[in-house]
């Protein structure tokens, strides 16, 4: 009887089974050019967060839009899944661009998102809501500016910083270019009176300076008198007035139906979640409770539907997305792909804490969206693209032909 023996694994073959990457591996880095472990984990904690906002928005948004849409409680869930669908092959695309698009675009990208804001403060097109004016219309699109400009301008930092970093000698050497440009992209964002995205501007030009290494003199320098402005800007406006006051002394019996009204049924949401929430889509805060449960206040939400379980699994997944920022920040870089990948960092990171200590009651209201997860097409795109920017100067220069 003739037995059949399996064939014999030659040494070649042994050779390619032991170099071979794993298939997820091989994936990755065909989709967007890189097998840097960091980048992966960025990545995915991106594209989990944008799920996760998804079905945030749904349970969030459903009352208020059923409302407001005919009945439609999928309205407001259907227009962020569409800009999830248009943002997240946007970013795996612009990921593959090399890192020269970047630097040398970076001053039209910062021209070009000033002028987009300056539609919307010096012409009809723009348009205001709850007291701010940050919104462009054109036809039956809408969008909100500042959000580009913020990437705009951490592009254009990296492209002026980058290149002398590390020598900051002169006050001069600090101020020029950088700064006049910054000050007047976060002034025309003042100009539409939204404190909040001014203020994370501010962090990201602050950081970015940081990042370039500006000696902390400086640096201390700036923030007193960005301090002093933004205590003076804040007590121009009424509105500004009674929400600070209202964090600082606690709510009275007489405001509970006016600037009291969000911040305490915001935390009477979280309160209401206990350790493991009272179950998704259960939220009694989103039968019009709470204004902007589907956005500035979905963390709120969250607390109530997943309880401090939930909760804690949003700070963990910042928290993914932070370590992910710093590793990349720690292999060799140049100048600008250090300040760039730091300034969407320093954007991502302070927004995040921002928007949950808004929440929390650590800060007065600002109306900044949790990023990723808030119900926002302009800003879930602008920070997919942010990531896609990231990912494109993580991955590793080309070698120069010999």
């Amino acid at each position: 009887m003739t037995s059949i023996r399996p064939p014999r694994a030659t040494p070649a073959d042994g050779e390619r089974g032991a170099g071979r990457a794993p298939a997820a591996v091989v994936a990755v880095k065909r989709l967007f050019g890189t097998d840097n472990p960091d980048a992966i984990l960025l990545l995915g904690t991106t594209i989990f967060l944008v799920m996760f906002g998804l079905v945030m928005v749904l349970s969030a948004s459903s009352i208020v839009s059923s409302q407001g849409n005919n009945g439609d409680f999928f309205a407001v869930f259907v227009r962020q899944a569409a800009f999830a669908l248009i943002g997240i092959p946007v970013m795996l695309s612009i990921a593959r661009l090399p890192a020269i698009f970047w630097r040398r675009g970076a001053r039209h990208f910062v021209l070009f998102g000033i002028g987009l804001q300056a539609l919307v403060v010096f012409t009809p097109l723009g348009y205001g809501y709850g007291g701010n004016r940050n919104w462009l219309s054109i036809g039956p699109l809408s969008a909100q500016p500042s959000e580009f400009l913020k990437l705009a301008l951490i592009v254009w930092l990296a492209s002026v910083l980058g290149a002398k970093a590390g020598e900051f000698s002169r006050w001069k050497d600090v101020v020029f270019p950088a700064i006049p440009l910054s000050l007047v992209a976060i002034g025309m964002v003042l100009l539409g009176q939204d404190l909040g995205t001014a203020g994370v501007m501010l962090a990201i030009v602050l950081g970015a300076l940081f990042i370039a290494g500006v000696p902390l003199r400086y640096l201390f320098g700036m923030i007193v008198v960005i301090a002093a402005g933004a205590v003076a800007f804040a007590v121009s406006s009424p509105s500004r007035v009674d929400r600070i006051t209202t964090w600082l002394d606690g709510c009275a019996p007489e405001d509970y139906e006016n600037t009291c009204w969000q911040v305490v049924h915001g935390t009477w949401a979280l309160g209401s979640g206990g350790f493991f929430g009272v179950g998704l889509g259960n939220s009694s805060a989103k039968w019009s409770w709470l204004p902007h449960a589907e956005n500035d206040y979905i963390f709120a939400i969250i607390g109530e539907e997943l309880g401090l379980v939930g909760a804690v699994v949003v700070l963990a997944l910042f928290i993914a997305l932070g370590i992910a920022f710093v590793r990349l920040l720690r292999q060799p870089l140049d100048g600008f792909r250090r300040v760039a990948i730091g300034g969407v960092m320093i954007w991502t990171i302070t927004q995040a804490f921002v928007n949950i200590a808004v929440v929390l009651g650590m800060l007065p209201v600002l109306g900044v969206p949790l990023p990723f997860v808030s119900a926002g097409g302009t800003s879930l795109v602008a920070n997919l693209l942010a990531v896609g920017v990231v990912l494109s100067l993580a991955r590793p220069a080309p070698e120069p032909v010999r």
